[in-house]
C-alpha cells in the first residue's frame, strides 16, 4: 500500500512500517490480538485516541489487510473489527517488542494500562522456571472481561473467557494487578482495601504474581534527573 506517507523504499521492513508504522495503528493490533472488538470497546482501550483518528487508522488497516471487518450473528448483530491471520502473525512481534521495551532505562512503571495490553504483557513475561512445580487454574475477572490462565510444567496457556475449574478467582482492575505483578504492591494490602478479591486459594495467587518479572534495564546514556 502507497501512500504519502510511504518510506518508498524496497526493504520489506519499511514496507512493514508503512502497513503499521503510523501512530497507534500498532497499539490497535495490541488490543485485536486476544480477539474481535466493537469501535467502541477499542475507543476504551485507547483512551487517547480520537474517534477521527481510530476510524482512519481502522481504515488504513483493513486496506493493508491487516484487519477486517464483520457482522456478529444474532442476537449481537453487532459489527467488530478482528485481525486477519497475517495480522495476527504480528502477535509475537508485540510481544518481542514488548520484552525489548521493557529493558528501558526510562519504562514507566506504574502508568496506566489496558486490560489487554496487561494480558499481552503476562504472556511477554512469563518465566517458565519461576513456575516450576505448579499447576493450576486461575480464572481473572477484570471487569466485564474474564481471562483464565492454566499453567503446568512450566508452561502458561492465557486466553480470554471463564475457567472450568479454576483454583482461584481474583476480580479486581488491570490498575491493580499490574501493581501487584511489577510494582511490589502487597497482596495483603489489595485485599485490605477493596481493591482487589479472591475467592479459592490465595498461596497460588501470591506465586502467580511473581511469574512475571521484568528484564534488567538496560544502563542510561545520560542523566535521567
Amino acid at each position: 500500500m502507497v501512500s504519502k506517507r510511504s518510506y518508498e523504499d524496497g526493504c520489506a521492513a519499511a514496507h512493514a512500517l508503512d502497513l503499521v508504522g503510523e501512530r497507534w495503528a500498532l497499539l490497535i493490533v495490541r488490543e485485536l490480538v486476544l480477539g474481535p472488538k466493537r469501535f467502541t470497546d477499542l475507543r476504551a482501550g485507547l483512551p487517547g485516541i480520537s474517534p477521527n483518528v481510530l476510524t482512519q487508522r481502522l481504515d488504513e488497516l483493513e486496506q493493508a489487510s491487516v484487519l477486517r471487518r464483520r457482522k456478529l450473528p444474532p442476537p449481537a448483530a453487532s459489527w467488530v473489527y478482528e485481525l486477519t491471520d497475517w495480522g495476527l502473525e504480528l502477535g509475537p512481534i508485540l510481544m518481542a517488542l514488548g520484552r525489548w521495551g521493557a529493558r528501558s532505562p526510562c519504562l514507566p512503571i506504574g502508568s496506566p494500562i489496558s486490560i489487554d495490553s496487561l494480558i499481552l504483557s503476562f504472556r511477554t513475561m512469563f518465566d517458565g522456571n519461576a513456575a516450576a512445580g505448579l499447576n493450576t487454574s486461575i480464572e481473572i475477572r477484570l471487569g466485564e472481561d474474564w481471562f483464565h490462565a492454566d499453567i503446568a510444567d512450566g508452561q502458561m496457556v492465557l486466553v480470554r473467557g471463564s475457567a472450568d475449574r479454576p483454583d482461584v478467582v481474583v476480580k479486581t482492575d488491570p490498575n491493580t494487578l499490574g501493581a501487584l505483578v511489577y510494582g511490589g504492591r502487597p497482596l495483603a494490602d489489595a485485599i485490605s482495601t477493596g481493591d482487589l478479591a479472591v475467592d479459592g486459594d490465595e498461596a497460588v495467587l501470591s506465586h502467580f504474581v511473581t511469574l512475571f518479572p521484568l528484564p534488567v534495564a538496560e544502563p542510561a546514556t545520560w542523566p535521567l534527573g
